[in-house]
Protein backbone atom coordinates (compact mmCIF):
# COMPACT_ATOMS: atom_id res chain seq x y z
CA UNK A 1 0.00 0.00 0.00
CA UNK A 2 1.50 3.20 -1.07
CA UNK A 3 2.10 6.20 2.06
CA UNK A 4 1.45 9.68 1.74
CA UNK A 5 3.25 12.18 2.83
CA UNK A 6 0.74 14.99 3.99
CA UNK A 7 2.45 18.39 2.80
CA UNK A 8 2.40 22.00 4.30
CA UNK A 9 -0.14 24.40 2.66
CA UNK A 10 0.65 28.18 2.45
CA UNK A 11 -1.38 31.05 1.73
CA UNK A 12 1.13 32.68 -1.20
CA UNK A 13 -1.44 35.31 -2.89
CA UNK A 14 -4.89 37.32 -1.40
CA UNK A 15 -7.64 38.88 -3.57
CA UNK A 16 -10.72 41.04 -2.92
CA UNK A 17 -13.46 42.94 -3.72
CA UNK A 18 -15.63 43.66 -1.32
CA UNK A 19 -18.63 46.25 0.24
CA UNK A 20 -15.43 47.71 2.30
CA UNK A 21 -13.12 47.87 -0.58
CA UNK A 22 -12.08 46.84 -3.64
CA UNK A 23 -8.77 45.40 -3.01
CA UNK A 24 -7.27 43.46 -0.04
CA UNK A 25 -5.54 46.28 1.74
CA UNK A 26 -8.62 48.54 1.26
CA UNK A 27 -11.36 45.87 2.72
CA UNK A 28 -8.48 45.29 5.46
CA UNK A 29 -8.09 48.39 6.93
CA UNK A 30 -12.06 49.41 6.73
CA UNK A 31 -12.72 46.13 8.67
CA UNK A 32 -10.21 47.28 10.97
CA UNK A 33 -11.53 50.58 11.18
CA UNK A 34 -15.44 48.77 12.35
CA UNK A 35 -16.75 50.54 9.03
CA UNK A 36 -19.89 49.67 7.42
CA UNK A 37 -20.42 48.85 3.59
CA UNK A 38 -24.67 48.93 3.64
CA UNK A 39 -26.52 51.52 2.08
CA UNK A 40 -29.41 51.83 -0.27
CA UNK A 41 -29.72 49.84 -3.36
CA UNK A 42 -28.98 51.17 -6.32
CA UNK A 43 -29.06 48.78 -8.70
CA UNK A 44 -32.89 49.00 -9.11
CA UNK A 45 -36.00 50.34 -7.75
CA UNK A 46 -37.16 49.30 -4.59
CA UNK A 47 -40.44 51.03 -3.77
CA UNK A 48 -42.13 47.86 -3.55
CA UNK A 49 -39.55 45.79 -1.20
CA UNK A 50 -39.36 44.86 2.67
CA UNK A 51 -35.83 45.15 2.12
CA UNK A 52 -34.54 48.75 0.46
CA UNK A 53 -30.66 48.15 0.78
CA UNK A 54 -27.94 45.95 0.62
CA UNK A 55 -23.88 45.63 1.22
CA UNK A 56 -23.27 46.81 -2.46
CA UNK A 57 -20.16 46.84 -4.24
CA UNK A 58 -18.90 50.90 -5.01
CA UNK A 59 -16.88 52.40 -7.30
CA UNK A 60 -16.01 49.15 -9.28
CA UNK A 61 -14.97 49.89 -12.94
CA UNK A 62 -15.49 46.72 -14.92
CA UNK A 63 -14.01 47.57 -18.08
CA UNK A 64 -10.44 48.52 -15.85
CA UNK A 65 -10.21 44.33 -15.52
CA UNK A 66 -12.13 43.19 -18.11
CA UNK A 67 -12.02 43.87 -21.79
CA UNK A 68 -16.15 44.85 -22.49
CA UNK A 69 -16.84 42.65 -25.46
CA UNK A 70 -15.54 39.77 -23.08
CA UNK A 71 -17.56 41.32 -19.99
CA UNK A 72 -20.57 40.98 -22.32
CA UNK A 73 -20.02 37.08 -21.94
CA UNK A 74 -20.02 37.09 -17.70
CA UNK A 75 -23.04 36.94 -15.37
CA UNK A 76 -21.32 39.83 -12.70
CA UNK A 77 -20.50 37.04 -10.35
CA UNK A 78 -18.21 35.93 -13.06
CA UNK A 79 -17.13 39.15 -13.67
CA UNK A 80 -16.16 39.72 -9.91
CA UNK A 81 -14.47 35.92 -9.73
CA UNK A 82 -12.52 37.22 -12.82
CA UNK A 83 -10.93 40.30 -10.66
CA UNK A 84 -10.62 39.04 -7.48
CA UNK A 85 -8.61 36.06 -9.22
CA UNK A 86 -6.30 38.60 -10.79
CA UNK A 87 -5.94 40.38 -8.10
CA UNK A 88 -4.44 36.86 -6.45
CA UNK A 89 -2.54 35.68 -9.26
CA UNK A 90 -0.67 39.55 -9.24
CA UNK A 91 -0.63 39.31 -5.52
CA UNK A 92 1.65 35.91 -5.52
CA UNK A 93 4.02 36.91 -7.69
CA UNK A 94 3.92 33.72 -9.98
CA UNK A 95 5.83 33.63 -13.13
CA UNK A 96 3.14 31.62 -15.34
CA UNK A 97 6.04 30.92 -17.87
CA UNK A 98 7.89 29.07 -15.65
CA UNK A 99 5.74 27.00 -13.47
CA UNK A 100 3.74 23.73 -13.95
CA UNK A 101 0.16 24.85 -14.95
CA UNK A 102 -0.54 21.56 -15.26
CA UNK A 103 -0.78 21.13 -11.20
CA UNK A 104 -2.17 24.46 -11.11
CA UNK A 105 -5.97 24.30 -10.35
CA UNK A 106 -8.65 26.77 -9.64
CA UNK A 107 -11.70 25.65 -7.05
CA UNK A 108 -14.38 28.57 -7.18
CA UNK A 109 -17.63 28.54 -5.58
CA UNK A 110 -20.65 30.41 -5.75
CA UNK A 111 -23.86 29.60 -4.14
CA UNK A 112 -26.30 30.73 -7.04
CA UNK A 113 -24.29 31.93 -10.11
CA UNK A 114 -25.95 33.87 -12.33
CA UNK A 115 -28.34 35.39 -10.55
CA UNK A 116 -28.94 38.41 -12.64
CA UNK A 117 -28.48 36.82 -15.67
CA UNK A 118 -31.55 33.99 -14.92
CA UNK A 119 -33.51 37.25 -13.84
CA UNK A 120 -32.87 39.02 -16.92
CA UNK A 121 -33.27 36.55 -19.61
CA UNK A 122 -36.71 35.31 -17.81
CA UNK A 123 -38.33 38.72 -17.79
CA UNK A 124 -37.17 38.81 -21.45
CA UNK A 125 -39.11 35.39 -22.37
CA UNK A 126 -42.09 36.05 -20.68
CA UNK A 127 -42.34 39.73 -21.88
CA UNK A 128 -41.65 38.63 -25.77
CA UNK A 129 -45.25 35.96 -25.28
CA UNK A 130 -42.58 33.13 -24.43
CA UNK A 131 -40.99 33.25 -27.86
CA UNK A 132 -37.42 31.50 -27.15
CA UNK A 133 -35.50 33.82 -28.09
CA UNK A 134 -32.71 33.41 -25.92
CA UNK A 135 -28.98 34.68 -25.90
CA UNK A 136 -26.53 32.22 -26.81
CA UNK A 137 -24.39 33.10 -23.69
CA UNK A 138 -27.77 32.45 -21.52
CA UNK A 139 -26.21 29.12 -20.19
CA UNK A 140 -22.49 29.78 -20.13
CA UNK A 141 -23.32 33.38 -17.82
CA UNK A 142 -25.97 31.24 -16.00
CA UNK A 143 -24.09 28.09 -14.89
CA UNK A 144 -22.10 28.26 -11.15
CA UNK A 145 -18.79 26.61 -12.90
CA UNK A 146 -17.90 28.85 -15.15
CA UNK A 147 -16.51 31.15 -13.27
CA UNK A 148 -13.74 28.47 -12.48
CA UNK A 149 -13.31 27.70 -16.43
CA UNK A 150 -13.04 31.44 -17.26
CA UNK A 151 -10.68 31.76 -14.65
CA UNK A 152 -8.45 28.86 -15.79
CA UNK A 153 -8.92 29.70 -19.57
CA UNK A 154 -7.37 33.13 -18.93
CA UNK A 155 -4.25 31.62 -17.44
CA UNK A 156 -3.93 28.50 -18.66
CA UNK A 157 -4.40 26.59 -15.78
CA UNK A 158 -4.51 22.82 -16.50
CA UNK A 159 -5.07 21.42 -13.08
CA UNK A 160 -7.81 20.53 -10.76
CA UNK A 161 -10.96 22.92 -11.37
CA UNK A 162 -14.47 22.59 -10.58
CA UNK A 163 -17.08 24.91 -8.47
CA UNK A 164 -18.39 24.21 -5.31
CA UNK A 165 -22.21 24.85 -4.27
CA UNK A 166 -22.82 24.53 -0.40
CA UNK A 167 -24.98 27.36 -0.04
CA UNK A 168 -23.04 29.96 2.29
CA UNK A 169 -20.74 27.70 3.38
CA UNK A 170 -19.48 27.19 -0.51
CA UNK A 171 -16.25 29.02 -0.58
CA UNK A 172 -15.01 27.68 2.44
CA UNK A 173 -15.69 24.31 0.99
CA UNK A 174 -13.04 25.64 -2.08
CA UNK A 175 -10.63 25.90 0.19
CA UNK A 176 -11.09 23.06 2.08
CA UNK A 177 -10.86 20.96 -0.75
CA UNK A 178 -7.99 22.84 -2.34
CA UNK A 179 -6.02 22.61 1.06
CA UNK A 180 -6.93 18.88 0.83
CA UNK A 181 -5.61 18.36 -3.34
CA UNK A 182 -2.32 20.35 -2.47
CA UNK A 183 -1.54 18.03 0.94
CA UNK A 184 -1.81 14.81 -1.03
CA UNK A 185 0.21 15.87 -3.86
CA UNK A 186 -2.30 16.11 -6.50
CA UNK A 187 -1.63 19.77 -7.49
CA UNK A 188 1.07 22.65 -6.76
CA UNK A 189 -0.77 25.87 -6.70
CA UNK A 190 -4.66 26.46 -6.66
CA UNK A 191 -7.03 29.51 -6.78
CA UNK A 192 -9.72 28.92 -4.05
CA UNK A 193 -12.33 31.25 -3.18
CA UNK A 194 -15.59 32.22 -4.28
CA UNK A 195 -17.63 35.24 -5.78
CA UNK A 196 -21.13 36.23 -5.52
CA UNK A 197 -23.88 38.84 -7.05
CA UNK A 198 -27.39 38.33 -5.17
CA UNK A 199 -28.64 42.48 -4.97
CA UNK A 200 -31.15 41.53 -7.93
CA UNK A 201 -34.89 41.35 -7.40
CA UNK A 202 -35.07 37.61 -7.36
CA UNK A 203 -32.42 37.71 -4.80
CA UNK A 204 -33.54 40.42 -2.14
CA UNK A 205 -37.61 39.39 -2.53
CA UNK A 206 -36.54 35.89 -2.30
CA UNK A 207 -34.50 35.88 0.96
CA UNK A 208 -37.55 38.53 1.92
CA UNK A 209 -40.17 35.70 1.49
CA UNK A 210 -37.78 33.94 3.98
CA UNK A 211 -37.90 36.48 6.59
CA UNK A 212 -34.13 36.21 6.57
CA UNK A 213 -33.38 39.53 5.97
CA UNK A 214 -33.18 42.90 7.97
CA UNK A 215 -36.44 45.81 7.26
CA UNK A 216 -33.98 48.43 9.18
CA UNK A 217 -34.46 50.07 6.09
CA UNK A 218 -34.54 53.64 8.71
CA UNK A 219 -31.08 52.61 9.33
CA UNK A 220 -29.02 50.94 7.03
CA UNK A 221 -25.61 51.19 7.65
CA UNK A 222 -26.42 49.87 11.43
CA UNK A 223 -29.11 46.82 10.17
CA UNK A 224 -26.50 43.94 10.27
CA UNK A 225 -25.99 43.70 14.48
CA UNK A 226 -25.19 40.52 15.29
CA UNK A 227 -26.14 39.43 18.86
CA UNK A 228 -27.42 42.08 19.21
CA UNK A 229 -31.44 42.06 21.10
CA UNK A 230 -32.64 43.65 18.19
CA UNK A 231 -31.58 41.83 15.28
CA UNK A 232 -33.65 41.27 12.75
CA UNK A 233 -32.05 39.38 9.84
CA UNK A 234 -28.89 39.53 7.61
CA UNK A 235 -28.14 42.40 5.03
CA UNK A 236 -27.20 41.07 1.49
CA UNK A 237 -23.69 41.40 0.55
CA UNK A 238 -22.28 41.09 -2.75
CA UNK A 239 -17.98 40.60 -3.99
CA UNK A 240 -15.40 37.95 -4.35
CA UNK A 241 -12.43 36.32 -2.22
CA UNK A 242 -9.42 34.66 -3.77
CA UNK A 243 -6.67 32.52 -2.23
CA UNK A 244 -3.95 31.40 -3.57
CA UNK A 245 -3.05 28.23 -1.74
CA UNK A 246 0.34 26.60 -2.40
CA UNK A 247 2.40 23.36 -1.55
CA UNK A 248 5.21 24.67 0.93
CA UNK A 249 8.27 23.41 -0.85
CA UNK A 250 6.78 24.89 -4.33
CA UNK A 251 6.42 28.32 -2.60
CA UNK A 252 10.07 28.17 -1.42
CA UNK A 253 11.55 27.16 -4.11
CA UNK A 254 9.82 30.18 -6.24
CA UNK A 255 10.58 32.46 -3.50
CA UNK A 256 7.01 33.15 -2.64
CA UNK A 257 5.93 35.70 0.06
CA UNK A 258 4.16 33.56 2.41
CA UNK A 259 1.31 35.46 4.34
CA UNK A 260 0.11 32.29 6.55
CA UNK A 261 -0.41 28.70 6.34
CA UNK A 262 -4.09 26.94 5.96
CA UNK A 263 -3.33 24.09 8.56
CA UNK A 264 -6.79 22.40 8.63
CA UNK A 265 -10.67 22.03 7.50
CA UNK A 266 -13.61 20.25 7.99
CA UNK A 267 -17.03 19.99 6.58
CA UNK A 268 -20.73 18.63 8.58
CA UNK A 269 -23.95 18.81 8.41
CA UNK A 270 -26.57 19.68 11.12
CA UNK A 271 -29.24 17.07 9.87
CA UNK A 272 -31.79 19.13 10.66
CA UNK A 273 -33.39 21.52 9.24
CA UNK A 274 -34.04 22.90 5.25
CA UNK A 275 -33.06 26.37 6.40
CA UNK A 276 -32.60 26.32 10.07
CA UNK A 277 -29.57 26.00 12.03
CA UNK A 278 -29.46 23.34 14.74
CA UNK A 279 -30.66 24.76 18.01
CA UNK A 280 -27.60 23.85 20.03
CA UNK A 281 -24.87 24.26 16.82
CA UNK A 282 -24.76 20.43 16.75
CA UNK A 283 -23.40 20.19 13.03
CA UNK A 284 -21.15 23.56 13.66
CA UNK A 285 -19.45 22.30 17.10
CA UNK A 286 -18.42 18.52 14.86
CA UNK A 287 -16.81 21.21 11.95
CA UNK A 288 -15.10 23.19 14.30
CA UNK A 289 -13.77 20.04 16.56
CA UNK A 290 -12.91 18.03 13.12
CA UNK A 291 -11.36 20.77 11.91
CA UNK A 292 -9.01 20.99 14.72
CA UNK A 293 -8.36 17.51 14.67
CA UNK A 294 -7.23 17.79 11.10
CA UNK A 295 -4.68 20.14 11.67
CA UNK A 296 -3.10 18.45 14.67
CA UNK A 297 -4.60 21.09 17.51
CA UNK A 298 -5.94 21.60 20.56
CA UNK A 299 -8.48 23.56 21.63
CA UNK A 300 -6.10 25.91 23.59
CA UNK A 301 -4.02 26.48 20.69
CA UNK A 302 -7.25 29.12 19.63
CA UNK A 303 -7.16 32.51 19.58
CA UNK A 304 -9.94 33.86 17.08
CA UNK A 305 -13.15 33.02 15.35
CA UNK A 306 -14.45 34.71 12.93
CA UNK A 307 -17.86 33.33 12.95
CA UNK A 308 -20.62 32.87 10.02
CA UNK A 309 -22.57 35.22 12.94
CA UNK A 310 -25.32 36.75 9.72
CA UNK A 311 -27.40 38.63 12.54
CA UNK A 312 -30.04 36.49 12.37
CA UNK A 313 -32.06 35.47 15.99
CA UNK A 314 -31.81 31.87 15.71
CA UNK A 315 -28.44 31.65 13.82
CA UNK A 316 -26.74 33.81 15.63
CA UNK A 317 -27.62 31.31 19.17
CA UNK A 318 -26.90 28.52 18.04
CA UNK A 319 -22.90 28.92 16.80
CA UNK A 320 -22.18 31.02 20.03
CA UNK A 321 -24.13 27.99 21.97
CA UNK A 322 -21.81 25.33 20.20
CA UNK A 323 -18.68 27.63 20.40
CA UNK A 324 -19.30 27.60 24.93
CA UNK A 325 -20.23 23.42 24.43
CA UNK A 326 -16.87 22.50 22.34
CA UNK A 327 -14.32 25.02 23.41
CA UNK A 328 -15.03 25.18 27.24
CA UNK A 329 -13.28 27.18 29.79
CA UNK A 330 -11.01 28.17 27.03
CA UNK A 331 -14.12 30.20 25.34
CA UNK A 332 -14.11 33.00 27.23
CA UNK A 333 -10.20 33.35 26.53
CA UNK A 334 -11.13 33.68 22.64
CA UNK A 335 -12.04 36.54 20.78
CA UNK A 336 -14.89 36.13 18.76
CA UNK A 337 -15.93 38.71 15.83
CA UNK A 338 -19.08 38.93 13.30
CA UNK A 339 -17.56 40.64 10.56
CA UNK A 340 -20.63 40.45 8.49
CA UNK A 341 -21.67 43.92 10.68
CA UNK A 342 -19.62 45.24 8.10
CA UNK A 343 -19.35 43.69 5.01
CA UNK A 344 -23.11 41.92 4.98
CA UNK A 345 -23.98 38.45 4.06
CA UNK A 346 -21.96 37.83 0.59
CA UNK A 347 -23.69 33.87 0.74
CA UNK A 348 -21.49 31.71 -1.16
CA UNK A 349 -18.56 33.88 -1.53
CA UNK A 350 -18.34 34.80 2.52
CA UNK A 351 -16.22 32.18 3.21
CA UNK A 352 -13.46 33.78 0.92
CA UNK A 353 -13.13 37.15 2.17
CA UNK A 354 -13.47 35.52 5.96
CA UNK A 355 -10.73 33.73 5.20
CA UNK A 356 -8.86 36.99 4.49
CA UNK A 357 -9.94 38.66 7.30
CA UNK A 358 -8.61 35.37 9.26
CA UNK A 359 -4.98 35.42 7.36
CA UNK A 360 -4.43 38.94 8.30
CA UNK A 361 -5.57 39.00 11.64
CA UNK A 362 -3.05 35.82 12.04
CA UNK A 363 -0.24 38.13 10.10
CA UNK A 364 -1.00 41.42 11.85
CA UNK A 365 -2.13 40.33 15.13
CA UNK A 366 -5.36 42.26 14.87
CA UNK A 367 -9.12 40.55 15.45
CA UNK A 368 -11.49 42.80 13.54
CA UNK A 369 -14.76 44.11 15.09
CA UNK A 370 -18.15 43.36 15.66
CA UNK A 371 -19.57 46.50 15.00
CA UNK A 372 -23.16 48.15 15.41
CA UNK A 373 -24.18 45.24 18.50
CA UNK A 374 -25.34 47.66 21.08
CA UNK A 375 -27.19 45.47 23.49
CA UNK A 376 -26.39 42.07 23.72
CA UNK A 377 -29.57 40.23 23.53
CA UNK A 378 -31.00 37.61 26.40
CA UNK A 379 -30.07 35.06 24.50
CA UNK A 380 -26.90 35.24 23.59
CA UNK A 381 -24.36 32.93 26.07
CA UNK A 382 -22.90 34.79 28.65
CA UNK A 383 -18.64 35.03 29.16
CA UNK A 384 -17.89 35.50 25.27
CA UNK A 385 -15.62 38.22 24.21
CA UNK A 386 -17.53 39.56 21.16
CA UNK A 387 -14.99 42.09 19.88
CA UNK A 388 -17.28 44.72 20.13
CA UNK A 389 -17.11 47.84 18.36
CA UNK A 390 -13.49 48.08 18.06
CA UNK A 391 -10.75 46.25 16.47
CA UNK A 392 -8.56 44.58 19.04
CA UNK A 393 -4.88 43.83 19.43
CA UNK A 394 -3.48 40.37 20.92
CA UNK A 395 -1.21 37.46 19.55
CA UNK A 396 -2.80 35.43 16.94
CA UNK A 397 -1.46 32.19 16.10
CA UNK A 398 -4.42 30.31 15.04
CA UNK A 399 -7.97 31.31 13.35
CA UNK A 400 -11.01 29.45 12.63
CA UNK A 401 -13.63 30.64 10.03
CA UNK A 402 -16.93 29.32 10.24
CA UNK A 403 -19.62 28.96 7.44
CA UNK A 404 -22.40 27.41 7.57
CA UNK A 405 -25.29 27.09 4.90
CA UNK A 406 -29.12 26.16 4.34
CA UNK A 407 -29.48 22.46 3.90
CA UNK A 408 -26.92 22.43 7.25
CA UNK A 409 -24.02 22.94 4.91
CA UNK A 410 -21.31 23.52 7.71
CA UNK A 411 -17.43 24.22 6.66
CA UNK A 412 -14.44 25.43 8.66
CA UNK A 413 -10.84 26.54 8.04
CA UNK A 414 -8.44 26.74 10.21
CA UNK A 415 -5.45 29.26 9.30
CA UNK A 416 -1.97 29.55 11.41
CA UNK A 417 0.88 32.26 11.50
CA UNK A 418 3.55 30.90 9.63
CA UNK A 419 6.89 30.29 11.50
CA UNK A 420 8.82 28.96 8.75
Amino acid sequence: MRTVTLKRVVVTGMGAITPLGLDVNSFWENMKAGKSGAGPITRFDTTAFKTKFACELKGLDIETYIEKKEARKMDMFTQYAMIAAQQAIENCGVNLETVDRTKFGVIWASGNGGMQTFEDQIVEFTQSNFIPKFNPFFIPRLISDIAAGQIAIKYGLMGINYCTVSACASSNSALVDAFNYIRLGKANMIVAGGSESPVTRAGIAGFNALKALSTRNDDAEHASRPFDKDRDGFVMGEGAGAVILEDYDHAIARGATIYGEMVGGAMSCDAYHLTATHPEGAGAQLGMKEALDDAGLTLTDVDYINAHATSTPLGDVSELKAIKALFGDHASKLNISATKSMTGHLLGAAGAIEAIACIMAVKEDIVPPTINTTEIGDDIPAGLNLTLGQAQKRTVNVALSNTFGFGGHNAIAAFAKFKG
